[in-house]
């Protein structure tokens, strides 16, 4: 049997799916959370468990890609937002495959938006995309990712990037007040520091201190419940700092790369509160740069709503080796 092994990996999520040979969607998922494996071996001995006792999977997979949330052009993986790490070497041991692919998750999340169909994203704001120009992608979950989609002649190049821990760059006098009162816990302040589950947890505790309220959310989730809901302001303030925040990010990011392919947003963290979002003053940041409105205002923004994008971005990886692409 003829079957491959592709898996999105990232600091709180480890999603892996069995394909037959040429597909690109899955035959069987499997879906662990980080937190329960003190080492990446452990699930390794599970998900071998699962592929034989769910998925009547016996023999080794004919290939393998691995799209993991840290730097991958190293033999020794180790992950910024967890506590997993590992050599190839013994990845190839593991999982009893000599050919093993390990890319960045941002790399695989560029890949997957080559697949994606008019229902899998909405659009926020500007017009058509340009054809031929280069794609911006950004995505916050446990971290905040970026990468580059450049057309080619033929086919496509992606530049996958560590964007996500470049400087936070304020806009205005909140997010300095911000940018100082974060500065003060962690001296230097990346993007991922604010733009990120994590970082909206930052920003909630940042209004708070600012405004001398007493902090009652811990959580992500709660910050994002607690301002949809509408009876906590301070959750509301740092729902509207993150999408601010992340609109002139975006808008950086079309500027560097001359985007008008447009720019994609993915990640677990955004979806939640889409339609807050796009109500936000994301899109107003996006576009506020000065002399170069007029240039960011036709780029469209769309908003991914398919999920596993990492698993559809590591198939697509493995079917663009496998045909010599």
């Amino acid at each position: 049997m003829n079957w491959h092994l592709v898996a999105d990996i990232g600091g709180t999520n480890a999603r892996f799916a069995a394909l037959l040979d040429g597909k690109l969607e899955a035959e069987h998922e499997f879906y662990h959370s980080v937190q329960e494996y003190p080492a990446f071996s452990d699930l390794i001995v599970k998900l071998k468990d699962e592929l034989g006792t769910k998925a009547a999977i016996h023999t080794p997979p004919t290939s393998v890609c691995l799209a993991v949330a840290c730097p991958a052009d190293a033999e020794q993986i180790t992950f910024t937002n967890s506590h997993w790490s590992f050599s190839r070497s013994e990845l190839r041991q593991w999982l009893d495959c000599d050919d093993v692919l390990l890319i960045n998750d941002f790399e695989a999340v560029a890949h997957g938006i080559t697949e994606l169909q008019a229902v899998d994203y909405r659009q926020i704001g500007g017009a058509a995309a340009v054809p031929g120009k280069a794609v911006g992608i950004l995505g916050a979950g446990t971290g905040l990712g970026m990468a580059a989609l450049v057309p080619l002649t033929v086919g496509y190049h992606i530049l996958d990037t560590e964007g996500g821990h470049a400087d936070f760059a304020p806009v205005d006098q909140q997010q300095m007040d911000v940018l100082n009162y974060l500065r003060s816990i962690y001296g230097r302040v990346s993007l991922e520091r604010l733009l990120s589950g994590m970082g909206l947890v930052n920003l909630y505790q940042a209004v708070c201190h600012l405004q001398s309220a007493t902090q009652t959310l811990q959580h992500p989730g709660e910050i994002v419940e607690a301002s949809l809901r509408g009876d906590n302001p301070q959750a509301l303030a740092a729902l509207n700092l993150f999408c601010e925040a992340f609109g002139a990010t975006a808008g950086n990011l079309a500027l560097t790369l001359g985007a008008r392919g447009g720019i994609y947003i993915s990640g677990g963290v955004i979806p939640r509160f889409a339609d807050f979002f796009a109500a936000s003053g994301f899109r107003e940041k996006f576009e506020s740069k000065g002399r170069f409105r007029s240039y960011l205002q036709p780029i469209p923004v769309y908003l991914v709503t398919r999920g596993n994008l990492g698993l559809l971005g590591a198939a697509k990886k493995l079917q663009l080796r496998h045909s010599g692409s």
